[in-house]
């Protein structure tokens, strides 16, 4: 039997409306995340990417359109159910791990709080806060303080906290924003070892371009739609030598059949209004309009591309209007 999604977003749009003006965040994104799988999500700065975060998490309404997290309509929810769904079904990881933690806490009673509050005490609050520190790495840090921890310490002490009411969904804005790149492989080696003992979804939202090597999959996040993905090649997931990995990055489609077409290749063909759609063996030329200065040059370079087996599909194009080599 198939396996249900566990995050499925459809045309979902979210609009803010500040002193009489409108603010389209999201524009119809459409986004399907299977239940344990560890996402990584990237975008620019104003690209939607915190927006979805906040409606998944519970801390804010779409607009309009459909989104469902393990069974709950997060649009047609009640106030009193979305406060037990952020409570209970979701846990947050933020790029300031002080947000997290309390200072005068140890480590262990830090994650042992949420557990007091949810009405668990005892030697089974004790006993998960052991487990969890254990998953992350840190239970002989157990007994310290925020002062006497690590930046990276200190952020995988939050990823326990946030797990501490086995939520089944964990999110985690920019987890690894605020520390140096050997600590960040440690914290995205803590993310893949809850993912995999505890089956956890988890959605990571970055700026780390080397995301992709921590992760099942990587969506990108383009003017309030999902514009690509990248995913990894092959059956094997985060090998144990990720840099020989390779990958395939693809532009998705939403339900309407948009697509957003990268920047560079719009710039070199000087395409800004209308195109023409032509059906050919391979798929679906874009080329631009008749009359316009780029129709001549586009075609010229189609037929170049066709004769160059090594350059087909949007990387091989892209490849050459950057001018990478073929080994990058």
């Amino acid at each position: 039997m198939a396996q249900e999604p566990f995050i499925v977003c459809d045309n979902l749009v979210k609009i803010y409306k500040v002193a009489g003006l409108e603010t389209v965040a999201l524009q119809g994104l459409d986004l399907v995340v299977m239940p344990g799988e560890l996402l990584g999500m990237v975008g620019a700065s104003g690209s939607g990417k915190s927006t979805l975060m906040n409606i998944l998490g519970g801390l804010d309404r779409p607009s309009a359109g459909r989104v469902w997290v393990d069974g709950n309509d997060l649009l047609k929810i009640s106030d009193a159910d979305l406060n037990a769904y952020r409570q209970s079904q979701v846990g947050f990881v933020w790029q300031q791990s002080a947000r997290n933690l309390i200072p005068y806490l140890n480590a262990q009673e830090n994650i042992q709080l949420p557990l007091t509050l949810a009405g668990v005490s005892g030697k089974k609050a004790q006993n998960w806060a052991l487990h969890l520190l254990e998953i992350v790495g840190l239970v002989d840090r157990r007994q310290h303080h925020l002062s006497e921890l690590s930046g990276g310490e200190q952020q995988r002490v939050s990823i326990a906290v946030a797990l501490a009411n086995q939520p089944k969904l964990l999110l985690a804005d920019e987890p690894t924003g605020e520390v140096d790149s050997e600590t960040a492989l440690k914290i995205y080696e803590t993310f893949q070892n809850l993912n995999h003992s505890l089956h956890v979804t988890t959605v990571i939202v970055s700026h780390d371009p080397t995301i992709a090597r921590h992760v099942d999959r990587v969506v990108a996040i383009r003017d309030g739609r999902l514009a690509a993905e990248t995913v990894r090649q092959g059956r094997e997931k985060r090998a144990a030598n990720p840099h020989n990995d390779t990958f395939e990055e693809l532009t998705v489609l939403d339900g309407a059949g948009r697509l957003q077409v990268p920047k560079e290749f719009l710039a070199h063909f000087g395409i800004k209004g209308r195109v023409q759609l032509e059906l050919t063996e391979e798929g679906i030329l874009i080329r631009p309009a008749a009359g316009t200065d780029h129709a001549e040059a586009a075609e010229a370079l189609v037929d170049d591309l066709t004769r160059t087996h090594s350059a087909r599909g949007l990387r091989g194009l892209l490849q050459r209007l950057r001018g990478d080599t073929a080994d990058e």
